[in-house]
């Protein structure tokens, strides 16, 4: 049987480059938004260089009352933060040497964003993805059947699109259920994310954890000598 990477992660909002080198080492990603909203996370925010220091972008969503709501379920609350988020981004980075091949489109993603978290999220990964070259089919959580406990949910994922290995973050090497993956004859491997290269980037010391789109103004079509196969 050949090889199938998979990975299957939460939704995020302009995620770092992390998280595109995961999707671009698999060969079928899936975004996991059938499970519960986490406040103040990666979800609904993410960092940019900014020239007072590094400032969050946060998309506000209800959670009055809605402590189990999924990550799908989740709405904005506010019609305008499209247009403040991008003036943000405009004003940090226009100087930046790449701004403007990709300025146009993710100004028109900002202009009428979707009202759900979910599909905002989708929006920019797959145009990011489309900018950065990356191919990987992306697939929602949500469009299979699964069983409730967290791993056996996983293992039934990558089950469903034919996959043999799980990639995951490396964060989840403390609570996943390697054994059951095991068992079920899917691999499972862990990301690597140190040992990025540092690029020329605006506004003070070089900070890695910020959202992609600081790799795509600072290095345009360069971006993957800067990012790496997981």
């Amino acid at each position: 049987m050949p090889r199938k990477r998979t990975a299957i992660v939460q939704s995020s909002y302009i995620p770092w480059k992390g998280y595109f080198d995961l999707i671009r080492s698999v060969d079928a990603f899936i975004l996991l938004d059938d499970v519960q909203f986490t406040r103040r996370d990666w979800r609904s925010r993410n960092r940019i260089k900014t020239r007072h220091g590094l400032a969050w972008l946060s998309i506000p969503v209800h959670t009055r009352g809605l402590y189990t709501q999924l990550i799908q379920d989740t709405i904005t609350s506010d019609p305008d933060w499209g247009r403040r988020h991008w003036q943000t981004i405009r004003t940090n980075y226009a100087k930046a040497p790449y701004f403007e091949p990709y300025a146009d489109r993710l100004a028109a993603l900002y202009e009428h964003p979707s009202t759900r978290l979910s599909e905002i999220n989708h929006a920019f990964i797959t145009a990011i993805c489309d900018m950065l070259g990356i191919t990987t089919p992306i697939t929602w959580s949500s469009d299979y059947e699964t069983r409730d406990r967290p791993s056996h949910r996983l293992i039934d994922l990558c089950r469903a699109v034919g996959g043999t290995e799980y990639l995951s973050g490396p964060s989840a090497s403390n609570y996943l259920d390697v054994a059951a993956f095991e068992a079920a004859g899917i691999a499972v491997q862990f990301a690597d994310y140190s040992g990025y290269p540092a690029y020329s980037q605006p506004h003070g010391p070089f900070e890695h954890a910020v959202s992609v789109l600081d790799l795509l103004f600072c290095t345009g079509p360069r971006s993957l000598e800067f990012m790496k196969k997981l």
